[in-house]
């Protein structure tokens, strides 16, 4: 049997299908041929098959039930033929038959639904015809089936039963069309049957009405509730405001067994806003439903508790609930603020989704979050805009034209409105503080037996959900600090916090006092959390849960407060936190305090650079932390020791006031000590913590010194095995030493990462020896692989080895790539390197070779670019031909090697393009096919690469003087592989490079820089007046052959939008989005890669938004040098 997935491949174009010419690509010769064949068959396959079902008569078919009974897989396989036939076009194949397909799936679907136990026995069956129904009328309606909804609502009132069937045949095509069209269907084609829906809706509408108020049947009207639900966010607001159809739903609302469906139906008229000409409508439905609401759902209800032990629907109901208050308040909050009477119920609405906000189910407070968020930030902006009067009224929904004199007026509605929001946000203060999710920084948490672990997965839900939390704090808590300068804001911080426990009445007739009133109104984050640190102290809450949410609280509000502000709060819970770690019995206890103490100091650099004492206090705490042996403290105390150090570096190089010596220095003397209890990879981030504190110490003798006395005890442990070595080289093969050689070597790697160029003095002491082991164990790998075959570089032995030969790469690429642009450097380290690394990897077995030197020669290159031409044949030499010879046999085998073999490959071409044109056209050639071999890969890195490394050549290429030579050579397999990998949906991540490419062969052919012609003048006996013509033809019929199911004038049409949309980007890049889509190799598939880079371009708009607004990007996750001296 023939299932879909069959139908996908083999209706894909095969560019694949090629007879190959080359070692490594297919070639461009009668690629498409299987392809055509293939498809063909299966159109004809599909289409014999329904042309004889459909021949057969259907009536007695239908009316022998045995023949459906005894062989349900006939009629199985019948309706996947169809879905097949309509996925890719058999449309075309099937043009005097498809009138007779309509009429047929019509009436068994007629039959079927016209008897109630037949309808209720053959549900499933039924639902898989409406699914075949719906793909034709995407194809038929409403060109050659106008009557489709006449008939349609014809037959749904000849039965209740049938009727219920048409809802859901109308439920499928409003989700066709309006839902699940994007990527499935042309942008003209979506157009079209929207207007058919929006023009013939009037029927459907009276159909809905008719069945609400008439009929007594529960499924029906549930099935009628569903498809309304389906039509309401896209039909003109007429049907719903100006006919029964929002009281008639408000009548369904109280009855339990249409309540929800209903209130889906409720929660997308909220969500509609098209200006403010129904906002009475609106008023009304709300207040009529926040009536009944206190019926179902009276207002002392525990909503978390009754949401537990709910039935299924009754969560659904909160659910849904939720949904309807968030959707409606986006849309119509401002409607509400109008009246007192009003005003009582949108207060009451908030009371709901705040006690609906602590109901413990993920997806539920993932609604309410998204909307708190934006009403926070509403609230937040239209104050931070109060300098553009226009903005600011704009987002207070004021219409009239500003006048001068009126900003002090617009400040008074400011304060007014967020008095009215007063109690609503003080709740939600509260609730963020109590339901703060978890930073990705705390690696300590509690497990399902409750038990204190070391986390060994992150859950990117949480830390999406601490993002959303963290920004609306951040909303709740900021302050302007321009505007809260000029109004003299220390006055109001006098009395710190206790002055803001006191009520604070103020007149709001001016900016002035609008602001210092802003001020104390959102420093209540600071008390709530202050008292609820308190009560911890005392003992009383005391549980992990509710001091790990305050404290990730406390640290997600970094960045957000004025600096006299945000020291008297640190003040304070530091110094509280460290209490509560000192009383505190208990392992697990002190570790979840420890963890939490981490996290805070690592939130606030600036604090800690301001006070020296307390960032003193926190590092010898973080010490101590160190030799707690507790799961995750040590790693969490290495983590934010790293953190601290890298903002705060200069501080503890610098003698401080009341110390002897710079801090750095204190702790080199005692490192040994505080270093004993620690694994080798904490001892790695606690060595590159310290090369930061040593990177900032300015003077060259004292910097010298510190490395010198920090590499003290990894350089003796060298300096006595390479001692042993070099009595007996047998020394270095026992494991123990390969591990410990291993351990040193990696917490070079560290110091180096951390100091750069300053790194120069110990690599250099270290650099000839370890090139000698590394050629050493080389030879160990290749002898063992020699003898034991491929399976002895499994083994733990060959693994060790190989481990200390990666090391040292990695080692001299960190150090190359950190170190600055010193030419000198280069020559002292590469050509050394030459033939212990190079020609190494040229000699060994390809299980031996390491994928580090190809990317460490990517990175010299990348460094010193032009310098490195004259070694690029060597590099060449040594690299390519046995790389490829590793990576093309598959696409699977040695994946280390493929991305880092093609990123050496673009390094060349960006840099060192000279040295490709030197090569000779068999080499080059070898080039393009690797090229070409990368983005036929279906690992996207690896492909990407290959795409943006051919985009260099072609740009390098164009610009040299070989460029008709090469273009000659290459043109036409360039664009025939660029469409073959277009058209496959494994490779929908690279449309945009796709694209690219394919706009710049386009540009470049029409702009006559290409003086020879493509075409072979021997072969073709045609000449064509110019290039632009022969790649138009070729393009056509390259297309033509590939897609028998697309007419020719569609592909010319297609070509010839091709050419003229060449120099608009956008234009060109939709332009493809619907020849996908119009081909069928996109369609029903998700097709998001497509819009990847729209996407990519939206997220960088929203980090440049938060990094305008001071706390919403943490200051240590800015990458910018904070200064610190």
């Amino acid at each position: 049997m023939l299932d879909n997935g069959d139908a996908e491949d083999s209706c894909r174009p095969d560019f694949e299908g090629a007879a190959k010419q080359s070692r490594y690509v297919a070639s461009s010769s009668s690629y498409s041929t299987k392809h055509s064949e293939s498809k063909h068959q299966v159109l004809c396959l599909a289409g014999q098959f329904v042309s004889f079902c459909i021949k057969a008569d259907a009536r007695c078919l239908w009316e022998n039930q045995n023949i459906l009974a005894m062989d349900g897989a006939f009629m199985c396989f019948y309706i996947r033929s169809l879905r097949v036939l309509l996925s890719i076009g058999g449309t075309h194949c099937l043009l005097k038959q498809r009138d007779g397909m309509k009429n047929y799936i019509s009436e068994v679907i007629v039959q079927l639904s016209s008897n109630e136990a037949s309808f209720r026995r053959e549900r499933l069956y039924v639902n898989k015809l409406n699914i075949i129904l719906v793909q034709v009328l995407k194809h038929e309606w409403p060109a050659r089936w106008r009557s489709f909804i006449p008939d349609l609502v014809s037959a749904a009132k000849t039965s209740e039963t049938i009727c219920e069937n048409c809802m859901a045949i109308l439920k499928l095509l409003s989700e066709e069309v309006f839902d699940f069209s994007r990527g499935e269907m042309t942008q003209q084609k979506i157009k079209e049957l929207k207007q058919s829906l929006n023009s013939e809706f009037q029927l459907i509408h009276e159909l809905c009405l008719y069945v609400l108020s008439a009929s007594q049947r529960t499924e029906l009207i549930r099935a009628t509730l569903a498809t309304l639900h389906a039509f309401l966010s896209w039909i003109p607001l007429g049907y719903i405001f100006e006919s029964p159809l929002l009281e008639t739903l408000l009548k369904f609302f109280p009855v339990p067994s249409y309540r929800n469906l209903t209130l889906q139906c409720l929660t997308e008229v909220a969500a509609l806003n098209f200006g403010d000409f129904y906002n009475l409508q609106y008023v009304k439905m709300y207040n009529i439903f926040m009536v009944q609401l206190q019926s179902i759902l009276p207002t002392t209800t525990n909503i978390p508790e009754a949401y537990a032990h709910g039935s299924s629907e009754e969560q659904a109901f909160i659910q849904n609930l939720a949904l309807f208050f968030t959707s409606f308040y986006k849309s119509h909050i401002r409607v509400l603020e109008s009246s007192q009477e009003n005003i009582s119920a949108l207060l009451l609405g908030l009371e709901y989704l705040i006690g609906i906000s602590y109901v413990d189910d993920t997806e539920v407070f993932k609604v309410c979050l998204d909307y708190w968020n934006s009403l926070v930030l509403e609230l937040f902006e239209a104050h931070h805009n109060l300098d553009n009067p226009a903005v600011a009224a704009n987002m207070m929904g004021l219409q009239i034209p500003l006048i001068p004199g009126m900003v002090d007026g617009l400040g008074s509605q400011l304060l007014q409105r967020r008095q009215l929001y007063s109690g609503p946000m003080s709740k939600l203060r509260l609730l963020m503080i109590c339901r703060m999710a978890k930073p990705e920084e705390v690696l300590i948490v509690e497990d399902e037996n409750g038990n204190i672990v070391r986390e060994t997965m992150k859950d990117n839900d949480v830390l999406v959900q601490y993002k959303i939390m963290r920004e609306t704090l951040i909303y709740l808590s900021h302050l302007d600090h321009e505007d809260t300068e000029k109004q003299e804001a220390k006055d109001v911080l006098l009395g710190g916090f206790l002055f803001a426990l006191l009520p604070v009445h103020k007149p709001a007739n001016d900016l002035h006092n609008y602001n210092n009133d802003l001020h104390n109104y959102n420093q209540q984050e600071q008390i709530q959390m202050l008292k609820k640190l308190s009560k911890q102290l005392k003992g009383e809450d005391w549980t992990w849960n509710n001091l790990n949410t305050l404290c990730w609280a406390i640290g997600s509000i970094s960045g957000s407060m004025m600096e006299e502000q945000e020291n008297r709060f640190l003040v304070m819970v530091i110094r509280d936190l460290l209490n509560l770690c000192e009383i505190t019995k208990g392992k697990d206890n002190k570790a979840v305090i420890a963890s939490n103490i981490m996290y805070v100091v690592g939130q606030y650099p600036k604090f800690l650079r301001a006070h020296w004492k307390f960032l003193k206090t926190v590092v010898n705490k973080l010490f101590e932390f160190m030799h707690e042996t507790h799961p995750g403290v040590q790693d969490m105390a290495c983590d934010t020791f790293l953190k601290i150090v890298q903002k705060c570096k200069r501080k503890f190089v610098i003698i401080q006031v009341g110390e002897n010596e710079p801090f750095v220095s204190e702790l080199l003397s005692g490192l040994p000590s505080t270093i004993a209890d620690l694994e080798p990879h904490q001892i790695h981030t606690f060595y590159e913590s310290v090369g930061h504190m040593i990177q900032a110490e300015s003077d060259p003798q004292k910097r010298d010194e510190y490395l010198q006395r920090l590499m003290e005890l990894p350089n003796q442990k060298w300096a006595e095995i390479i001692g042993q070595a070099r009595q007996s080289v047998d020394f270095l093969k026992d494991q123990d030493v390969i591990r410990t050689v291993l351990n040193i070597l990696q917490t070079n790697t560290s110091v180096a990462t951390s100091l750069g160029t300053y790194f120069l003095s110990q690599i250099t002491l270290i650099f000839l020896d370890m090139l000698n082991v590394y050629r050493m164990y080389s030879e160990l790998i290749s002898n063992s692989i020699a003898e034991g075959g491929p399976f002895a570089s499994k083994t733990s032995y060959v693994k060790l080895l190989r481990s200390v030969k990666r090391e040292t790469l990695k080692l001299i690429e960190t150090f190359l790539d950190k170190a600055e642009d010193q030419p000198q450097i280069g020559k002292q380290f590469v050509p050394p390197m030459m033939d212990p690394v190079l020609g190494d990897y040229a000699r060994n077995v390809p299980d031996a070779r390491e994928s580090e030197v190809l990317s460490l020669f990517a990175t010299i290159i990348n460094k010193y670019k032009g310098a490195m031409i004259e070694d690029v044949p060597r590099i060449f030499e040594a690299s390519f031909q046995c790389t490829l010879e590793m990576i093309t046999k598959n696409f699977e085998d040695y994946p280390e090697h493929r991305l880092k073999f093609f990123s050496l490959l673009r390094a060349i071409a960006t840099h060192c393009f000279p040295a490709l044109i030197r090569l000779s056209s068999q080499q080059l050639k070898l080039v393009m096919d690797s090229i070409i071999w990368a983005f036929r890969h279906t690992e996207r890195n690896i492909a990407e690469t290959g795409l943006n490394l051919l985009l260099e050549m072609l740009k390098n290429f164009q610009a040299s003087e070989f460029c008709n030579q090469f273009y000659r050579t290459y043109f036409l397999t360039i664009e025939q592989e660029i469409f073959a990998v277009l058209t496959d949906t494994f490779h929908k991540p690279g449309f945009k490079l796709h694209v690219l490419v394919l706009q710049h062969l386009f540009c470049l052919v029409e702009s006559g820089a290409l003086t020879e012609p493509l075409w072979d003048v021997s072969t073709v006996a045609y000449p064509y007046p110019n290039n632009t013509m022969f790649v138009r033809e070729y393009t056509i019929k390259l297309l033509s052959t590939s897609f028998p199911n697309m007419t020719t004038s569609e592909v010319t049409q297609f070509v010839t939008g091709l050419f003229e949309s060449r120099n608009d980007l956008s234009t060109f890049k939709n332009h493809i989005r619907d020849f996908l889509v119009q081909s069928k190799e996109f369609s029903a598939q998700d097709n998001k890669d497509l819009y990847a880079e729209e996407a990519a371009a939206q997220r960088e708009r929203e980090r440049q938004r938060m990094l305008s607004i001071p706390g919403l990007i943490a200051p240590n996750e800015i990458q910018d040098e904070m200064l610190d001296s």
